[in-house]
């Protein structure tokens, strides 16, 4: 945990303003260090912003919220998976404000007896002596039972107790309403039961593939015969089913490992840990290590995991899990196992559970940096350095950054992006959309977007920048330096932003344009930071508002956008998810399911569907 944070008053606006709506867990500290409160959250910026609301909360939760200095948040590949996070931690740190409201209850398991010609399928929580097989566990007893009634619904396997089953001379109730095959009165063979036992095994288990094809196959059949209703029947189905059991990379069935992400942009690093135990993820920290500019991601992770476990006593695992190749590995691989008396492995190249571990540690470090690199401090610093580099008289208050997004002049766009000393100003962003000019003509659409922007500024629709600043060369700069002539404003300084002669990040070239002077700036440069952070974001808005601007023009789907998603691609994902909407809903791990997708493109997809992630 970064303890230098707790010096200073929580700023909840600025961590609320840079913190993900991606589901995860959230921990709360007082000013000493200490833990008050685990939470986990579908949406973790709507969850974590209600707790400072100006109204309409709870005694208890005013008072946590005083105490509150630093919040801490680790971000999960599904809502699942949070709450199994937040369970363990919360029995791990038994926070004060969790212990009124959390017991200490196992994880309960869905069973099925090997021993009954008619096995039921039930809710099982304690110790596992009964002989039949167990799947679990799942996160709460509610997600037993929603699973139950589903696979109940599905395959029809009766859930009644034994006593129940064996005095029964009709069908019940839920044979009537097409729950049960009716095994209590001979309704179904053994054989044909079993069939079905089998299939539900075969999907808690996780092989639901052939499962999920087979539904999918009836559903285009249904719909190939125009039975629509039907159709729409199995559709719901595999709805359903994709719901039952996600992947839970938060509990696994062994393993005691950490994890070691590690992000590297300019101005900074971050490395997260995830501390895996008896396959559970316990607990995980964050570090900002100061690192020279020539580092890379993996020079960074090889000094860390060397300094972490050999400068101290620390618990040494069996295993070390990195997102980068570690140099001298068997060097630190020796060290380690000496020091701990047995063997420990070091690896990048990790599969199955171990993956899911591995990209949840990744998209944590990510997350942590790009919040602390927006954190309101290291802006204001990075201000301070840009007023030095361009000799200004003053610290600048707002910056206004333009950049151009199109494919092959096609549906192009142009984005203004805003930050202040707080870092960006997403209220403020705008996009332009293009129109009447020659397709590809960069120049031109830059000064008909500056026109439209600047007019509207000069008759006091908005604040004028101090800076504008110009994704581009000379003459993108000169095209902003006609349109402020011809609207008569002069207090604005522009600055263009070229790449380079290496065009490689670090060695961009600023353009005064009010004298033409070409200032380089160092690498690790905070003013070069911050203008490389303002250009970057001005560019992801731009392609952002590029693709939803010709995926309307086309009257597309979204998935139409996507490249490497063909005709093929696109029937596979929708008759895997039975529609677009789930499809908007699943997680990276659920898309790389389908047959034909890969987990590299099952991400570009999750992307382009979720552009504000």
């Amino acid at each position: 945990m970064n303890t230098e944070s707790l010096s200073a008053p929580f700023d909840s606006k600025a961590f609320l303003s840079r913190l993900t709506g991606r589901p995860g867990v959230y921990q709360m500290y007082d000013s000493t260090g200490e833990i008050l409160y685990v939470g986990k959250a579908k949406n973790l910026k709507k969850r974590v912003s209600s707790y400072f609301r100006s109204s309409g909360l709870s005694v208890k939760t005013q008072a946590l919220v005083g105490k509150i200095a630093d919040i801490q948040v680790t971000v999960t590949n599904s809502e699942t998976e949070a709450l199994l996070l937040e369970q363990n931690l919360i029995k791990q740190q038994r926070p004060p404000y969790n212990i009124l409201l959390r017991d200490d209850k196992s994880y309960p398991y869905i069973f099925i007896s090997d021993k009954d010609a008619y096995p039921a399928i039930r809710f099982h929580r304690g110790s596992r002596r009964r002989s039949g097989r167990y799947f679990g566990p799942f996160p709460s007893g509610g997600a037993v039972r929603e699973s139950l009634n589903l696979l109940q619904k599905i395959f029809r396997i009766r859930q009644c107790d034994d006593s129940f089953f064996k005095n029964r001379a009709r069908p019940c109730l839920q044979y009537q309403i097409k729950r049960c095959s009716g095994p209590c009165v001979g309704l179904i063979s053994p054989e044909q039961y079993e069939q079905d036992i089998r299939h539900a095994m075969m999907f808690l288990e996780g092989k639901n593939k052939a499962v999920m094809e087979e539904l999918a196959e009836e559903m285009e059949k249904a719909s190939v015969g125009l039975e629509f209703e039907k159709a729409a029947e199995f559709r719901d189905q595999i709805i359903s089913l994709q719901k039952v059991q996600e992947q839970q990379y938060v509990y696994g069935a062994a393993g005691d490992v950490d994890i070691m992400g590690c992000a590297l942009k300019p101005g900074g690093v971050c490395v997260h840990m995830l501390f895996v135990r008896g396959g559970r993820i316990i607990g995980s920290k964050i570090f900002h290590p100061k690192v020279s500019v020539e580092e890379n991601e993996a020079d960074v992770l090889s000094a860390f995991v060397a300094q972490w476990y050999l400068s101290s006593q620390r618990e040494i695992p069996n295993g070390v899990i990195t997102t980068y190749p570690v140099e001298d590995k068997e060097c630190i691989e020796e060290a380690l196992s000496e020091k701990r008396g047995k063997r420990v492995t070091i690896t990048h190249n990790v599969r199955g559970e171990r993956a899911g571990w591995q990209r949840l540690a990744q998209t944590n470090a990510e997350q942590h940096l790009a919040s602390h690199l927006a954190n309101k401090k290291n802006v204001y610093n990075r201000f301070l350095e840009l007023q030095e580099a361009l000799a200004l008289d003053s610290v600048p208050q707002r910056l206004e950054c333009f950049d151009i997004s199109h494919s092959s002049g096609e549906a192009t766009v142009a984005s203004c992006v805003v930050f202040d000393r707080n870092g960006p100003l997403k209220q403020d962003y705008r996009t332009f959309n293009i129109e009447d000019i020659t397709a590809g003509d960069d120049y031109a659409a830059m000064h008909q977007a500056l026109t439209r922007r600047y007019t509207r500024l000069k008759k006091g629709e908005g604040k004028l920048p101090d800076i504008l600043l110009i994704d581009g060369g000379k003459g993108q700069v000169s095209q902003a330096m006609d349109v402020l002539e011809e609207l008569q404003i002069t207090e604005v300084q522009v600055v263009g932003v070229a790449k380079g002669p290496t065009r490689k990040a670090g060695f961009e070239v600023l353009i005064n344009g009010q004298t033409g002077e070409e200032i380089t700036l160092a690498g690790d440069s905070s003013a070069l930071h911050l203008v490389q952070h303002i250009r970057d974001e001005a560019h992801r808005f731009a392609i952002t508002g590029h693709r939803a601007r010709r995926g309307k023009a086309r009257k597309q789907s979204v998935l139409e956008g996507i490249p490497g998603v063909g005709p093929k691609r696109r029937r596979e994902i929708l008759k895997h998810f039975g529609g677009l909407q789930e499809v908007e809903r699943a997680s990276v791990e659920e898309i790389a399911k389908v047959s034909t997708i890969s987990r590299k493109l099952a991400e570009e997809i999750y992307l382009a569907l979720h552009p504000e992630v």
